[in-house]
């Protein structure tokens, strides 16, 4: 049985940790409020990308001369895995959900055959996937010294992925992320970047004539669209991973509070305890004189 003093100490313990894990409760919720109008404001710019390149692509449907971004190799051979999580823990299971999403994916691509190469962005994905896939690690993008993430950081993870695709290095590439629903909410996703796909009503949009042509278009267009989809992934990881923090700082600021409650009651009644044992020894000595 602990005493007195170990319990004391342990109870200053817990104070000091629910002390930290409140502040970063409070951190997270501010933090989160501009990471959830970044996602949210980035999302309708994001929706149009896809609708005009989908009304682009249905007139290029079958066509010799599409962009090789939207055309792809002919081949689904290699697939390229771009996990994208955070740099920081204590956030719950924001990292390793998309962990989990990219190790079955990797798992079951391999066994169809198919070669796996992964690319990761943010420090956690890549310390829980190192185990097991660390032979296929390709590249990684660590993202601690970003402070306010911007589409120059998008741009330039997407250029690395655009070309690696020009230099044959894999023919289908995937972004695995978070994306943000509320606080305590957090959807997995999988999104295909290389060759492009859109939405399924991206293309519901009016006919237009192009100039000077598609294809020309298109070409222009397609890597502005992986750079664009790679940004909302990043600000919709952001809001996530503020969330999922916030949500997570909460339930242990609130079971720190219940184990001080507890061990509080324990050291009262181990302190009573004391004192009555001394109370009756003070007693009985009396009593034998």
């Amino acid at each position: 049985m602990p005493s007195l003093k170990d319990l004391k100490n342990r109870i200053a313990s817990v104070k000091s940790t629910r002390k930290i894990t409140k502040a970063m409760q409070m951190v997270s919720a501010a933090k989160l409020r501009r990471a959830q109008e970044a996602a949210e404001a980035a999302r309708p710019y994001a929706g149009r990308m896809d609708a005009v390149m989908a009304g682009l692509a249905g007139g290029m449907a079958g066509s010799d001369t599409a962009p090789r971004l939207l055309a792809g190799t002919g081949s689904d051979k290699v697939h390229l895995l771009v996990v994208m999580t955070g740099e920081r823990g204590l956030c719950g299971a924001f990292n390793s959900s998309i962990v989990r999403m990219a190790r079955a994916r990797a798992n079951e691509l391999m066994a169809h055959g198919k070669t796996v190469k992964i690319l990761t962005v943010g420090k956690k994905g890549r310390e829980q996937l190192k185990r097991d896939f660390g032979n296929l690690f390709v590249g990684h993008h660590d993202l601690s010294e970003v402070k306010k993430m911007g589409y120059d950081v998008a741009q330039t993870i997407a250029r690395d992925i655009l070309t690696r695709f020009e230099h044959g290095e894999f023919d289908v590439a995937a972004l695995f992320y978070n994306r943000f629903q509320s606080v305590i909410s957090q959807i997995p996703t999988n999104r295909q970047v290389v060759p492009a796909t859109f939405e399924a009503d991206a293309g519901a949009s009016a006919l237009y004539d192009y100039e000077p042509s598609e294809e020309g278009i298109l070409a222009d267009l397609l890597p502005r669209g992986v750079a664009t989809q790679v940004f909302t992934a990043l600000l919709e990881n952001g809001a996530s991973e503020q969330g999922a923090r916030m949500s997570a700082m909460d339930n242990a600021t609130r079971n720190a509070g219940d184990m001080i409650n507890r061990l509080t009651i324990q050291y009262n009644r181990s302190r009573q305890a004391a004192i009555t044992k001394e109370l009756i020894e003070i007693i009985s000595g009396a009593e034998a004189l």
